[in-house]
C-alpha cells in the first residue's frame, strides 16, 4: 500500500508537468487571436478567465496522453536510475507491482481524457464561439485608423477617411474625407436622383461618438462642405461651420466552429452513418472525428502500458531519459503513424475504424510483449542511446586528452572554450534541441487536427500536408526557440544542482557565473541566428506554407496585387478613386481626383475622366473625355466667383505624376518579409492611406523578438540556482510560470500596439525591457 502510493505520487507529479507543458505548447497557438478581440473589445477581467478557461477543454486529448507517458517514464525512470527497482527487486518485490498504482493513474487520466473529448470539448468550442459574437457584437466594428481608408460603412456604399486622431473619453478626428458612393437615387440627402457621382463631404475637424449598440458613429463637424456635381455638370458645394452626420457601421461577421467539432457526440453517430438519422454529406469527415474523440482517452491505457517496462528497465540516465523517449514515442511513433493512418483513410484506402485505432492496438500490443519479458534478465537499457550519441557530438574524452597534454611554457588562450564550458554546454544544448523538437512536434500534430477536417473535405494528398507542415517548422522554431532556451537552461542547471554537481563547482573555485557564462554566450548566439533565420529563410518559409494552407482550407491561392483597392493617397494632398484599374495597359476607368488643402482640408480641385492613361514618355497620365473644376474657399452657399469648370475630351495634369506602380500595393503579411522589405511596404502603404499601425508593430518586433532568447536566459539561469536541489521538474515548473507571464506580457503589449493605445516602438519592446531589467537584477542577485 505504501509502495501504491509512493508509485502513484512520483507519477503523478511528472504528468502533471508534462501535461501542463504539452497544454501551454499548444494553447499558445490561439492566444493571438484571443488578445486581439479581447482588447478590441475591452472585455471585463472575468471574461477573460472565462475564455481562457474555455481553450483547454480542446486541448487536453492531445496533451494528457504525452503527460501520461511522460510521467511513467520519468518517474519510473527516476526510480529505476537511483536504484529502487533494484532494491524493490532484491527484497523479493516484483517490477510488476508496480502496474496497479500506474495502470490506477492512466485509468484516471483515461477519465480527464474521456471528458475532456466526448463532452467538454464540443461544448466549450460552442461557448467559445458564443461569448466571442457577443463580444465582437458589442464593439463598435469600424475602429477607425489615422491615414486609412475605412469601408466598413453603410453596407460598404461610404468610405472614411481620417487624417488624424487626437485620443480621449471623445476621440476628435482632424482632416475628415468621407465620400457617399450610394446609388444617386437611394441617397437620403444632396441632389438624390440628380446627382453623378459620388458626395464628397470634408471637415477641417470632428467629435466621433461611438455608439456600439446601434453600429454606428456620430460625427459633429467644425469647418466642414459637402461637394457634388449634377447629371446637368453642374457644380453644388455647400459650406457650414458646424454640422452633424451620422455612419452606420456594418454588422460584424459571426464566427463559426469547425465543421462536427462542436457537434456532441451522439449526434454525431447519425452523421457518421452508425445510427438512424441524417446522413453528413461526408460521412467519413464525421466517422473520423468520432473514431478520434474515442481513441485518445484509451491511447493513455496504452501509453501505460508500453511505458511502464520501459521505464522499469531504465538503468541510467534517469528524468532526462524519460522525456526524451516519451518525445520520441508519443510524437514520432503514436501521433505520427495516427495522423499518417488518417490521410489513408480519407483517401478511401483504409476503413476509418483501422485507420483511427491502429496506433493503439500496435502500442497495446508492445505494451504487452515488453510487459511479458519485464522480469528476464540481459535486456538492454536503450533508453540512454539518444544521450551516448548526443554527447558523441561534443566528445569529452577528446577533451580530457587535450588537457591532460603538458602545457610546456607556452600561453593559454582563455578566450578558447574550457572544459567546464564544454561540459555545461553539452548538456544544455541537448536539452534545447531535445525541447524544440519536441515543442515543434506538438504544435505540428495540433496543426494537423486543427486541418483534418479541410483535409478531408477538400481531398488534399498527405504528400501537400507533409509539405505544409514542412514549410512551417521554421515558423515554429523561430517561435518556440526562446521558449526551449528557458525551459533547457532551467532543467540544464537543475539537474547539475541536484547532482550537487553546482556545490563541486563552487568548492573548486568556480563561480555561478562562470557556470552561467557558456549558456548565455550559447543563448546570444541563438537569438543572432533568429534575426538571420527571420531575415532570409522565415520569409520565404512562410509565403510557401501560407500559399499551401489556403489551397488545404480550399481558399484562392492569394494573388498579392489588388488593383481592387480604389481608394489611394497619392502623394501631396490628393485622393485618387477610379472604379477599374488595368494593370497591363496601365490605364484607369471611371477616375477622379480630388486635390485637397494641406492646411486647411478644403477641397480645391476636382478631375472626373471616363479613362486615363499612363504615359511614360510624359511621365504623367493623359485623362479623356471629362471634366476639371476649382472649387473656391469660401464659407457662402453656392459656387464662388473664382470658381471654374471646364469639360475636355484630352487633357493632362503635370502634378499627377505617380505611375500605374504606385496604385499597385502588394498585399503582404509582415511574417512574409524580412525587417527591410518590410520598411519599404510600410513607406508604401502609408503613402497611399493604407493602415500600417499592425505592420509598424511587427517591424520593431522584428528586432525585439530574437533577443528574447537571451533574455529568457538571463531569467532562467537564476532561477535555476534558486530552485536549489529540487531537481529538472521543479526547473520544468518554474518555467512554465516564467513562459507563460512572457508570452502574456508579449502578446497582450503586441496586441495594445495593434489597437493604437501604445506606439508601435512602445509596444514592441517595452517586453524586452521588462524582461531584461528581471534578469539583470536576478544575475547580479546571484549567491556565489
Amino acid at each position: 500500500m505504501i509502495l501504491g502510493r509512493y508509485v502513484f505520487r512520483e507519477v503523478l507529479t511528472s504528468a502533471l508537468l508534462g501535461t501542463l507543458l504539452a497544454t501551454f505548447v499548444i494553447f499558445l497557438q490561439g492566444l493571438s487571436t484571443l488578445f486581439a478581440t479581447l482588447i478590441r473589445a475591452s472585455a471585463p477581467g472575468e471574461t477573460v478567465f472565462y475564455l481562457l478557461a474555455l481553450g483547454l477543454p480542446p486541448v487536453l486529448p492531445l496533451s494528457v496522453p504525452f503527460g501520461v507517458l511522460v510521467g511513467i517514464l520519468i518517474g519510473l525512470g527516476r526510480m529505476a536510475a537511483d536504484g529502487e527497482i533494484t532494491a524493490m527487486r532484491a527484497a523479493g518485490v516484483p517490477g510488476r507491482k508496480v502496474l496497479v498504482p500506474v495502470l490506477l493513474f492512466a485509468l484516471l487520466a483515461t477519465g480527464l481524457t474521456g471528458a475532456s473529448s466526448l463532452v467538454w470539448g464540443p461544448a466549450s468550442i460552442r461557448e467559445t464561439v458564443r461569448v466571442v459574437n457577443s463580444l465582437l457584437a458589442e464593439q463598435l466594428t469600424a475602429e477607425i485608423q489615422p491615414r486609412v481608408f475605412e469601408e466598413q460603412f453603410a453596407n460598404n456604399n461610404t468610405i472614411l477617411y481620417v487624417g488624424d486622431v487626437r485620443p480621449g473619453p471623445v476621440p476628435v478626428w482632424q482632416n475628415v474625407f468621407i465620400a457617399d458612393l450610394t446609388p444617386p437615387e437611394e441617397r437620403r440627402s444632396g441632389l438624390r436622383e440628380e446627382a453623378e457621382g459620388p458626395l464628397i463631404t470634408v471637415a477641417q475637424e470632428a467629435i466621433a461618438v461611438a455608439e456600439p449598440e446601434n453600429h454606428r458613429v456620430r460625427l459633429s463637424m467644425r469647418n466642414a462642405s459637402t461637394h457634388e456635381v449634377g447629371k446637368d455638370l453642374t457644380a453644388y458645394d455647400t459650406y457650414y461651420p458646424v454640422g452633424d452626420q451620422t455612419l452606420s457601421a456594418t454588422p460584424p461577421a459571426e464566427q463559426q466552429a469547425r465543421r462536427f467539432v462542436a457537434i456532441d457526440t451522439p449526434e454525431l453517430l447519425p452523421l457518421a452513418g452508425y445510427t438512424a438519422g441524417k446522413q453528413a454529406d461526408d460521412p467519413v469527415e464525421a466517422r473520423i472525428e468520432l473514431h478520434r474523440r474515442l481513441a485518445l482517452p484509451v491511447a493513455c491505457l496504452m501509453m501505460a502500458l508500453i511505458g511502464i517496462p520501459l521505464g522499469i528497465a531504465t538503468r541510467r540516465g534517469g528524468k532526462s531519459a524519460g522525456y526524451v523517449t516519451a518525445v520520441f514515442l508519443a510524437f514520432f511513433c503514436y501521433y505520427l503513424a495516427f495522423i499518417s493512418l488518417i490521410g489513408v483513410a480519407k483517401q478511401g484506402r483504409m476503413p476509418v475504424e483501422l485507420a483511427v485505432w491502429l496506433p493503439n492496438l500496435a502500442f497495446g500490443a508492445a505494451g504487452v510483449i515488453f510487459l511479458a519479458r519485464l522480469e528476464r534478465s540481459g535486456d538492454r537499457d536503450l533508453i540512454a542511446t539518444l544521450k551516448e550519441w548526443f554527447d558523441w557530438l561534443l566528445p569529452k574524452k577528446r577533451v580530457l586528452a587535450l588537457a591532460s597534454l603538458p602545457s610546456g611554457n607556452g600561453f593559454r588562450i582563455r578566450l578558447m572554450p574550457q572544459l567546464i564550458d564544454t561540459y555545461v554546454l553539452s548538456q544544455f544544448l541537448f536539452y534545447f534541441f531535445l525541447l524544440l523538437a519536441s515543442f515543434v512536434a506538438m504544435t505540428e500534430i495540433y496543426t494537423f487536427f486543427d486541418l483534418l477536417g479541410d483535409i478531408v473535405r477538400n481531398n488534399i494528398g498527405m504528400g501537400k500536408v507533409f509539405s505544409y507542415l514542412f514549410f512551417l517548422t521554421p515558423k515554429l522554431v523561430y517561435d518556440t526557440a526562446p521558449l526551449s532556451i528557458l525551459v533547457g537552461v532551467l532543467v540544464t542547471f537543475g539537474v547539475l544542482t541536484k547532482h550537487n554537481e553546482i556545490t563541486a563547482f563552487k568548492a573548486s573555485g568556480v563561480s555561478v557565473y562562470r557556470l552561467s557564462a557558456p549558456v548565455l554566450l550559447a543563448s546570444t548566439m541563438v537569438s543572432g541566428f533568429l534575426f538571420a533565420f527571420d531575415y532570409t529563410w522565415v520569409p520565404q518559409a512562410n509565403r510557401i506554407q501560407d500559399a499551401l494552407r489556403d489551397e488545404i482550407k480550399g481558399r484562392p491561392v492569394q494573388t498579392y496585387l489588388r488593383p481592387d483597392r480604389k481608394w489611394i493617397f497619392g502623394q501631396g494632398s490628393r485622393i485618387y478613386y477610379y472604379k477599374y484599374f488595368d494593370m497591363t495597359a496601365g490605364a484607369m476607368a471611371g477616375v477622379s481626383v480630388f486635390e485637397l488643402e494641406p492646411e486647411t482640408f478644403r477641397l480645391r480641385k476636382q478631375i472626373y475622366a471616363e479613362r486615363a492613361e499612363w504615359r511614360p514618355s510624359l511621365n504623367t497620365w493623359v485623362f479623356e473625355t471629362g471634366w476639371w473644376r476649382i472649387i473656391a474657399d469660401s464659407n457662402r452657399k453656392g459656387a464662388a466667383p473664382d470658381a471654374r469648370f471646364e469639360n475636355f475630351q484630352v487633357a493632362t495634369f503635370p502634378e499627377l505624376s505617380e505611375p500605374p506602380s504606385y496604385f499597385l500595393k502588394e498585399v503582404k503579411q509582415d511574417k512574409q518579409m524580412n525587417f527591410r522589405e518590410l520598411e519599404q511596404y510600410i513607406d508604401d502603404l502609408q503613402q497611399s492611406g493604407f493602415d500600417t499601425v499592425r505592420l509598424r508593430v511587427q517591424y520593431h518586433r522584428k528586432f525585439a523578438v530574437p533577443l528574447f532568447a537571451l533574455i529568457m536566459a538571463m531569467l532562467s539561469a537564476p532561477f535555476a540556482f534558486l530552485v536549489g536541489n529540487r531537481g529538472a521538474m521543479a526547473g520544468i515548473g518554474v518555467s512554465m510560470g516564467v513562459a507563460i507571464l512572457y508570452l502574456a506580457v508579449g502578446k497582450l503589449f503586441e496586441q495594445f500596439g495593434n489597437a493604437s493605445y501604445l506606439p508601435p516602438e512602445v509596444a514592441a519592446w517595452t517586453p524586452d525591457a521588462i524582461f531584461s531589467l528581471g534578469g539583470c537584477y536576478l544575475l547580479l542577485r546571484m549567491r556565489t
